[in-house]
């Protein structure tokens, strides 16, 4: 895949740096400009964007996106029996690559990339790879299961895109993981939060010093988790490493990677548009206002999303003094916008929670649960603790939520554990 890219690594690196630190007036002139040509290749061949766009379709300014309408996950969900999500620009044959979502919020979806659009994913893909000073020197473990679940599929292709020596671990236990890590002397792991801690709690079951492995930095995906700053020192600390964050979705692309102080995620605006529609209006967010995260790709013809709403929950700074002129996500991924729960008036997000979790080091597992007791959200806490104290840990949820929150105590070892995407919060609401 490098070779049939016309550009050095070093020369793309340098087209990255460049490109984010233009004036926000040209960073917006190339997405009208990327965005407009993305209309011409897609609406003459796309049916689902022709009956929402028309025919063709030219914007004159990034303020007209707007009144375009928006994308939901459900409309592309076929109904007429085909598995394939229905945003398919081309025929069938058209496609080299099949990914499914999780399916962790109902029924999984299943999205199609062409070549072209798989080197578009790679080419996105290396803003995560800067963000952790990644190169050839490095060796990589992708502590994943081999699957349909894009995730390992597009950071796997995106480190050989790089030429790093990179391992793939499916079929693997956690401990047959840690000691490969061990045995090709990986520098870099790609997991999700939730299964960087498993791993060191394996570790620790079996004597193995996870902090002198010589993992110099854990590329993490998937959940909330590595822009929790209690998390994310959770996970530095055991392993002795750095975390670098990353989103994205499979029917959109990997669209953030992690700013240099570690205050959130940049969103690569070369190739995507982003906008915010606040929570409390519904309208164009403010800077700072807690958002809903809509995306258009730049890139992707033949799987194109134009205005999709995420379901992402975010804080968006332009004005901030960063090392990027691209919008930072202060905090990251914060939640879902079908989460949030609403406890005796109070809005909270399962992530508040988990950050104060993270604060007991003695706290090996949690699970949250949420369920309706007439009108208002009930919520319980189950916690393995090393202490078996769960007075002070509800005191310190009703000291930094403003709430009483059921705590109780589980025996070590009876929670799930995870490899992908851990599922720590249970909705119980519509049951």
């Amino acid at each position: 895949m490098v070779q049939n890219y016309d550009g050095s690594m070093d020369r793309l690196k340098q087209h990255r740096i460049d490109f984010q630190h233009q004036p926000r007036v040209e960073i917006e002139r190339n997405q009208l400009q990327r965005l407009n040509q993305l209309f011409e290749q897609v609406l003459p061949h796309n049916q689902f964007y022709r009956n929402k766009l028309g025919s063709s379709r030219s914007l004159r300014s990034l303020d007209e996106l707007g009144q375009l309408p928006f994308t939901y996950k459900d409309e592309l969900m076929d109904r007429h029996g085909s598995q394939y999500a229905t945003n398919l620009t081309f025929p069938l044959e058209r496609y080299a690559r099949i990914h499914r979502t999780s399916g962790t919020r109902g029924r999984p979806l299943v999205v199609l990339d062409t070549e072209e659009d798989w080197l578009w994913w790679m080419t996105s893909w290396q803003y995560v790879l800067d963000a952790g000073n990644v190169d050839e020197q490095d060796r990589a473990v992708m502590a994943f299961s081999f699957g349909p679940f894009i995730g390992f599929w597009s950071a796997f292709d995106a480190a050989h895109f790089r030429n790093i020596l990179v391992a793939p671990t499916g079929g693997m236990n956690t401990l047959a993981r840690l000691e490969l890590i061990q045995t090709m002397q990986a520098t870099i792991v790609f997991c999700t939060p939730s299964y960087a801690l498993r791993m060191a709690e394996v570790a620790a079951e079996n004597q193995i010093l996870i902090d002198s492995l010589g993992v110099r930095e854990l590329i993490v995906a998937g959940e909330p988790g590595g822009s929790i700053p209690s998390v994310r020192q959770k996970i530095e600390s055991t392993w002795g490493a750095k975390v670098i964050d990353h989103a994205g979705a499979s029917e959109v692309g990997a669209w953030g990677f992690s700013d240099e102080r570690q205050q959130g995620l940049y969103l690569n605006e070369e190739d995507f548009i982003a906008e915010f529609l606040s929570v409390e209006t519904g309208q164009a967010a403010n800077s700072g206002e807690l958002s809903e995260l809509v995306i258009t790709t730049l890139g992707r013809v033949g799987s194109p999303v134009i205005r999709y709403r995420t379901g992402d929950l975010v804080k968006p700074i332009w004005d901030h003094s960063g090392d990027s002129n691209f919008v930072l996500l202060e905090g990251g991924v914060l939640s879902r916008v079908d989460d949030m729960m609403v406890v005796r008036g109070v809005n909270v997000f399962p992530s508040s929670i988990e950050q104060i979790l993270h604060g007991f080091p003695e706290i090996i597992e949690y699970r949250i649960t949420v369920s309706k007791s007439g009108a208002m959200d009930q919520l319980k806490v189950e916690i393995e603790d090393r202490l078996e104290r769960p007075a002070r840990v509800a005191k310190e949820l009703q000291l930094r939520l403003g709430l009483r929150v059921e705590v109780c105590c589980v025996p070590l070892g009876t929670l799930p554990r995870f490899e992908l995407k851990g599922k720590r919060f249970i909705d119980m609401r519509g049951n």
